[in-house]
């Protein structure tokens, strides 16, 4: 039991991480600053879907 909530806590931090990152993304002043949110995501391995 506890493995499938281990699961869903999971996935459910991934998914507010990505909506944190895309609001980010969405009001970011620069192209150089959404360059340097995306590196950061993707050495962090947060997946974009």
């Amino acid at each position: 039991m506890s493995s499938t909530t281990s699961n869903w806590r999971r996935r459910r931090q991934a998914a507010r991480t990505r909506r944190a990152l895309d609001r980010a993304l969405t009001r970011s002043s620069s192209p150089a600053m959404r360059d340097e949110l995306l590196t950061m995501a993707n050495a962090s391995g947060i997946s974009l879907r």
